[in-house]
């Protein structure tokens, strides 16, 4: 059976965080392939935070994955009317991979989160959670099992570094003129410059 492990996020941008915790999925979950699902626009976020144009973010996606033959884009997210909550999202994907094992990625943060999400227990029907640490987030596993009944049975640890890159400091780094080589593939630093993203958008503070 075909094991796929779906990643969503903004990816605004997509930075070598992402793609480190996504080679660590596949070899503890023994992934076939991780599908890259960049989001159109998440419930739990405002669309003012989304800084880069979508068809910019797939781009962005597109260019960092490159070379890795078990990472893949999936444009499932873009290409459907909104609401754009997770669990109609895997709905599709399970219509598209019928015979897979799904597995989907999230961060020890959001694990907290689940029962605010749109029909958890639902998603947990429709995928396995991959659940990647994040630091200083210790998620209370039997208050999450009363919430969502099942999940601990659904769930397995992603054995991974703990990265502490984080997209909106990247775009302010960028904003700010500063260097984000190494925290970003080059292919993507280079689309960055090419376009001029992240430039409009940051506002030092005022000096006295």
């Amino acid at each position: 059976m075909q094991r796929l492990g779906i990643y969503g996020g903004t990816f605004d941008p997509p930075h070598t965080g992402h793609l480190i915790l996504a080679e660590c999925a596949v070899t503890s979950l023994e992934l076939s392939r991780v599908l890259f699902v960049p989001a159109a626009d998440p419930p739990h976020k405002a669309a003012s935070s989304i800084q880069a144009a979508a068809q910019h973010r797939l781009a962005m996606v597109e260019r960092a994955i490159g070379g890795n033959p078990r990472f893949a884009l999936s444009r499932v997210d873009m290409d459907r009317p909104g609401p754009h909550y997770s669990v109609d999202m895997l709905h599709r994907l399970r219509g598209d991979y019928p015979d897979a094992d799904l597995f989907f990625l999230i961060g020890s943060d959001s694990l907290c989160d689940l029962p605010t999400w749109s029909r958890p227990s639902e998603l947990i029907r429709l995928a396995r959670l991959g659940v990647m640490r994040r630091s200083c987030v210790e998620p209370d596993l039997p208050a999450l099992e009363r919430q969502i009944p099942g999940l601990l049975q659904r769930l397995q640890w992603i054995d991974a570094p703990l990265v502490e890159i984080a997209s909106t400091t990247l775009a302010a780094q960028i904003a700010a003129g500063r260097s984000v080589r190494y925290q970003v593939p080059d292919a993507v630093g280079a689309y960055i410059e090419e376009h001029r993203l992240y430039r409009e958008t940051y506002e030092p503070e005022a000096r006295s």
